[in-house]
């Protein structure tokens, strides 16, 4: 089944050296850095990012991740990741796709789930935030299903 795609969003970064291994490739435990870099950039664009995640009570810890990698990154390379948010109302699920920015040649898919906590008493919110819910709705990319 299609998923729905509400917003989109691109961020692209340049693989540093420190990132990479004696062959060049980007070790694998980065990618979830670069997944996270992707995340920022678009809650930043919505303009409702972590710290204002915070202020409004709540953490949006990752309950699952999923990585698909399917060609190597290597030292250097330019990449642009696409950042889909398929889930904001029970949890935030974002797809991801990263490319090379010269050849369009995809090179690993994944897929972050995170939970609504609230901050001051650790307990699991089912359903999304209103505050978060809003400011992704107000998105200019935003696609209602």
């Amino acid at each position: 089944m299609k998923q729905h795609i509400y917003c989109r969003h691109f961020f692209e970064c340049e693989i540093p050296f420190f990132d990479v291994d004696a062959l060049n490739v980007a070790w694998h435990g980065n990618y979830v850095k670069y997944f996270e870099m992707a995340r920022c950039a678009f809650l930043n664009e919505i303009a409702h990012n972590y710290n204002d995640m915070r202020e409004d009570g709540f953490c949006y810890p990752i309950v699952k991740l999923q990585v698909k990698y399917m060609r190597p990154a290597r030292f250097g390379q330019k990449i642009r990741i696409e950042t889909q948010l398929v889930d904001f109302e029970s949890k935030l699920v974002f797809n991801y796709t990263i490319s090379d920015i010269d050849t369009g040649e995809k090179l690993t898919r994944a897929t972050t789930e995170q939970v609504a906590i609230r901050i001051d008493n650790q307990e699991t919110q089912f359903i999304i935030p209103n505050a978060l819910q809003q400011a992704i709705k107000q998105y200019q990319g935003f696609q209602a299903a």
